[in-house]
């Protein structure tokens, strides 16, 4: 794996430490369980996989390369370069400005770009509309584009499937930066239908089957399908790929779903699914489940409660947070300032989707244990924040540097 330069305050003495401890130990990935960090009175189960992702780091680098290469310039981000306040924050306080709310919603308006401005694409990608835009007002929009090759991978696969005459259904939030860029990547090639979650692939697969009208299929999916899409001549050969940051146990319970809708609307023999339903489980992005993956195994472990670090519209992180919230209490948090006092944390409720502060979250025996993650565009230092912060509650604490000493000789360094 490629090693990325990104400024070293994003790094941490005791996370990164630890993050290389466990890949040195664990290379092909084989092992889930989490890391225990135990200062005495409170204890720590940190996630295997967390933090910056491969496309996250080359976002960085780029970004931050960009800036360093053209100071005599304005330099401009569609949008949020990652859904993380610390990393949009900083570039911000460097001069970047961004044309865009992750909305879409115009900020600057084209018109006042010139062709001598840089303009960075964030790592979510963007949409064919926005590069053509760009291209006319004679920006180079490819010298610092930080669009992740894994989204771009699922760009590929929509236009292999779409060239082999299959529709592509995309698993995502119908409003989210890369959603938006994937949709309009997959239309070029094929008719292209966004579905937000189970309860609407189950509608979809009624137009799929006949069984609704396709004059209603155009209000129920308003604005999620492409031009000139024809359910009763569209939905007879589907593929599904995703938002690379969506559950990926989500978007394949909805392709196996839609398979299924398909082997029985279809009578198809096993040999016979394909000339109905394309394959495309390659697209799944590795860290998403490494991330995923590492949280399931990480709530087999009792605990009092768990600490999710990360931007709180980052939709990774979002999906963490949901699968925490169904073991035990969780708190989700940007960074350490959230944790008020030992009494006191604001954190951000995902239903209502706004912050509330909850009394007494730290429990009164001992020894407390805290399970501690965070979303893929959060840095290590964020999380050694955090974690920093719970020890100094406990003045009878071990010491960091005996306890990493105890993790080195547990990991054979």
């Amino acid at each position: 794996m490629k090693s990325f330069n990104i400024p070293e305050y994003y790094r941490s003495h005791i996370i990164s430490p630890l993050k290389e401890l466990r890949r040195k130990r664990d290379k092909l990935k084989r092992d889930f369980t989490p890391t225990l960090l135990d200062f005495g009175p409170v204890r720590f189960l940190v996630a295997r996989h967390f933090g910056f992702c491969y496309g996250v780091e080359n976002a960085i680098e780029i970004a931050y390369k960009a800036i360093s290469e053209n100071p005599d310039k304005r330099i401009f981000l569609l949008s949020e370069m990652i859904h993380n306040p610390d990393v949009n924050r900083d570039l911000q306080e460097r001069g970047v400005r961004f044309l865009m709310e992750t909305s879409g919603k115009q900020i600057v308006p084209w018109e006042e770009l010139r062709p001598d401005d840089v303009v960075v694409i964030p790592a979510f990608g963007t949409t064919i509309e926005i590069q053509q835009k760009l291209a006319e007002i004679g920006l180079n929009v490819e010298q610092y584009d930080t669009t992740c090759p894994f989204v771009e991978k699922v760009w590929n696969k929509a236009t292999q499937i779409g060239q082999k005459d299959y529709t592509v259904v995309v698993h995502g939030k119908p409003s989210h930066e890369e959603t938006r860029a994937t949709f309009s990547h997959s239309k070029e090639s094929a008719p292209t239908v966004v579905v937000k979650d189970m309860a609407q692939a189950q509608r979809l697969a009624t137009y799929l089957t006949g069984e609704s009208a396709k004059e209603q299929f155009y209000t129920e999916f308003k604005g999620q399908f492409s031009e000139g899409f024809d359910p009763e001549r569209d939905l007879q050969r589907i593929g599904v790929v995703n938002q690379t940051t969506m559950l990926a146990s989500d978007t394949q319970q909805i392709a196996d779903f839609l398979k299924t809708v398909m082997i029985r609307h279809y009578h198809l023999m096993p040999d016979e699914v394909e000339t109905r339903f394309a394959n495309t489980r390659d697209t799944l992005c590795y860290a998403t489940n490494d991330n995923q993956d590492s949280t399931y195994a990480l709530l087999k472990n009792p605990a009092d409660f768990a600490l999710v670090a990360g931007g709180y519209n980052s939709s990774n992180t979002l999906h963490l947070v949901e699968l925490c919230q169904e073991k035990l209490p969780t708190y989700f948090i940007e960074t350490e300032q959230k944790i008020l006092s030992r009494e006191l944390i604001r954190h951000f409720a995902i239903h209502t989707k706004e912050e509330v502060v909850t009394e007494h979250f730290l429990p009164d025996h001992e020894p407390v244990t805290v399970l501690l993650t965070c979303g893929a565009s959060c840095p290590d230092a964020v999380v050694e924040g955090i974690l920093l912060k719970i020890v100094s509650f406990f003045p009878a604490a071990r010491p960091v540097d005996e306890v990493m000493a105890e993790v080195g000789q547990r990991f054979g360094s």
